[in-house]
């Protein structure tokens, strides 16, 4: 940089005059100070007539060493060599990183304590008189610098640390010698640079474990290193401790989820998550495990203080629940009742596992302060094979079943057991087995596995093939009377499959073989069979239409005799009727004549009654008194007239039938010739007949 010189004349001056103008030129020259922009000027007087006090290395009152008052950037003057002037790099804290403040002047810190007390006038430490006078303390000061802070805080008063560069003077003799040796650097102090970098809390993918290629929702768990000890049996610090709790429990009709709810509610905002660690001490914060996580977000911590290990938040998933075992919180208090034998259940906010389980959902929950055991309430499937479910990793360790028969013969049995843990007895199944995989390893695999061993040991090999699903049936009422104990439904047994041993393959092949051998030959006889009465049934059909045409033959037959039949029975009906008609009409009649001849008896005799008859008998009869047919012998020598008046009659009769005259011709007169003159005729004609 450039300086100006002054111009002077020095013509008539003395030798002492120069040298004196020189010496004031060579003074103000020195006594200016340029301090450049991002710089402080850190100034030193070099005598005076003060003296500053014991353990104290800044003057505020003109006192002989460092002084308390910085120049800022500029032309500054002073006089040299009075005071001296170093420029010193003003203390920049890079983005996503903060500053630790370690200061060098003050009072000493009290025994035990860690890190000095703060109040709010000392601001960010960029006026050391105002925190000297304040009664600041030496050593780590609680507040860190936030990030993007630039500041023109005294070199000699305060280290500030970051994470690449350690900004100030030391005054400690062993960090002086460091600093000559080696520099300055975070490690010098104890710290990983990492540890000056703001506390992200986010979301992360999985690097391990279950969270290998998935996204998993972060929570930070919390140790202070400074504060009042914690209360005798305690393990971790909560702010009030449970007194709410307590509260709550006395009050009627509370429920254990309120008291959840209630734990869960961090309690960070008392001390601005931490970072504003006397706020944290002077609301009864405590060193140690801190029971209340921190949240996503970023965070300004002292890694002198505070420290975060970052954990998986506690996910329950649909179909389980989480079981907490509480290692904090109030005395145990045990609610499961006398008959429950198997340890204690507690309601929320007690010591021991709450009898309330956590269902569907995130939570932010210690795992330093409470254990959480995942209890699927789905139907779980458990393999007992090479295989293992996909749902679950429970059965990873569960193998084949090996038994061995009466026989000596040895079996492995793929099995699958199914079985349901209720939401509401969950914390009883945890209470009594531990884990879920104590539930598998120690309690399913035995009973299972003894169960098949004893089984298959007293049956015979080929008993156990042909009885299997009454072996399953069996199992699966063993299992569900064992499980019943521990609280758990039993819903399945399923054996898979069964692996023979060689030997008894090599016999049922060989006798599976000769019930083959069997069946064919009985499938060879049945076909024989089937052909014989295929072609019976093909013979059948080839006669098919001449036993239709019989069949229809028999039926027309069938049919016209039960015409006639019914005809017949019809006649023989009516000849019946008529004949009955007949005989009552008869015997009216017959009735009607004898008492007509009774009364022609009594009025004309006997004799002349039976005259009078036969005449009426002859008169109305249709037996002809002539015949109507009479052979005339014309030759013989009769009347021609007399024959001739005969036939008359007769052909008039004759040709009345021709024409079908339905009116009866008029009976023939009867003539006077006495009945012997037929009998003559009909003699005299049988007597022609003959001769003839």
């Amino acid at each position: 940089m450039g300086q100006i010189i002054p111009s002077f004349n020095f013509a008539g001056l003395s030798l002492v005059e120069v040298i004196a103008v020189f010496l004031l030129l060579v003074v103000l020259l020195k006594s200016i100070r340029t301090i450049g922009p991002t710089e402080i000027g850190l100034v030193r007087k070099r005598f005076g007539f003060k003296r500053l006090t014991a353990g104290n290395v800044i003057g505020f009152d003109g006192e002989a060493g460092y002084q308390g008052q910085l120049l800022m950037p500029g032309w500054r003057f002073k006089l040299w060599p009075v005071y001296d002037v170093t420029r010193h790099p003003r203390v920049q804290i890079p983005a996503g990183q903060i500053g630790v403040v370690i200061a060098q002047v003050g009072e000493p810190l009290p025994v035990g304590a860690k890190s000095a007390a703060y109040k709010a006038e000392f601001g960010n430490f960029h006026d050391v008189e105002a925190f000297v006078r304040g009664g600041g303390q030496k050593g780590v000061q609680r507040p860190v610098l936030p990030p993007g802070a630039t500041l023109a805080i005294h070199p000699v008063g305060f280290l500030v640390i970051t994470k690449d560069v350690v900004y100030g003077v030391p005054i400690d003799e062993d960090y002086a010698a460091l600093e000559r040796k080696h520099g300055l650097k975070a490690e010098t102090f104890g710290l990983n640079p990492d540890q000056l970098n703001v506390v992200r809390i986010e979301p992360r993918v999985g690097d391990g474990g279950k969270l290998t290629g998935r996204v998993a929702d972060m929570i930070g768990i919390v140790t202070t290193f400074e504060g009042p000890p914690l209360p005798k049996g305690a393990i971790a610090n909560r702010i009030g401790d449970f007194a709410e709790i307590a509260e709550l429990e006395a009050k009627p009709g509370t429920a254990d989820s309120d008291l959840v709810e209630s734990i869960l509610a961090v309690k960070n905002e008392v001390h601005n998550n931490y970072q504003d660690f006397q706020a944290f001490l002077d609301a009864g914060g405590r060193i140690g495990l801190q029971h209340d996580p921190l949240m996503y977000g970023a965070y300004n911590l002292n890694p002198f203080l505070v420290s975060v290990e970052l954990v998986p938040m506690l996910v329950v998933n649909q179909g389980e629940v989480a079981v907490l075992k509480a290692y904090v919180g109030l005395a145990t208090e045990d609610t499961s009742g006398a008959d429950f034998k198997f340890g204690s259940l507690v309601r929320p906010g007690h010591r021991g596992i709450w009898q309330e389980p956590l269902r569907t959902g995130k939570y932010a929950i210690n795992p330093r302060c409470y254990s959480a055991e995942i209890v699927p309430t789905f139907i779980l499937t458990l393999n007992w094979a090479e295989a293992t479910s996909t749902a679950h990793d429970l059965d990873k360790s569960l193998k084949q079943i090996t038994a061995k028969s009466k026989e000596g013969f040895v079996f492995d049995i793929d099995l699958q057991v199914q079985i349901h843990v209720p939401d509401t007895e969950a914390p009883k199944v945890i209470s009594i087995v531990g884990t879920m995989l104590n539930l598998v390893t120690e309690v399913l695999q035995a009973a299972v596995g003894n169960h098949f061993r004893d089984k298959l040991q007293s049956m015979p090999a080929i008993d156990f093939i042909e009885k299997r699903q009454e072996v399953q049936q069996q199992a699966q009422d063993h299992i569900t009377q064992k499980l019943k104990e521990y609280r758990i439904e039993t819903r399945g047994v399923y054996i898979q499959d069964v692996i023979f041993p060689e030997q008894l393959v090599s016999v049922l092949t060989t006798r599976e073989i000769a019930n083959q051998q069997q069946e064919t030959y009985k499938s060879e006889e049945r076909a024989q069979t089937q052909r014989l009465q295929l072609e019976q049934t093909r013979g059948k059909a080839d006669m098919q239409s001449e036993l239709a045409r019989s069949s229809i033959g028999i039926d027309i037959t069938k049919n016209k005799a039960q015409g006639v039949q019914n005809e017949a029975d019809g006649e023989s009906y009516r000849l019946e009727k008529v004949g009955r008609a007949s005989a009552v009409k008869t015997e009216a009649e017959g009735l009607a004549v004898a008492k007509g001849l009774e009364a022609q008896q009594l009025a004309i005799g006997k004799d002349q009654t039976a005259l009078v008859n036969v005449a009426k008998a002859l008169a109305g009869g249709t037996q002809r008194f002539m015949p109507e047919n009479l052979a005339l012998n014309l030759g013989g020598g009769g009347d021609l007239g007399t024959s001739l008046s005969a036939l008359v009659p007769l052909i008039m009769n004759r040709l009345q039938k021709g024409n079908g005259a339905d009116i009866k011709p008029e009976p023939p007169v009867q003539h006077a010739p006495a009945p012997f003159t037929d009998l003559a005729y009909s003699t005299t004609i049988k007597d022609d007949k003959k001769k003839n």
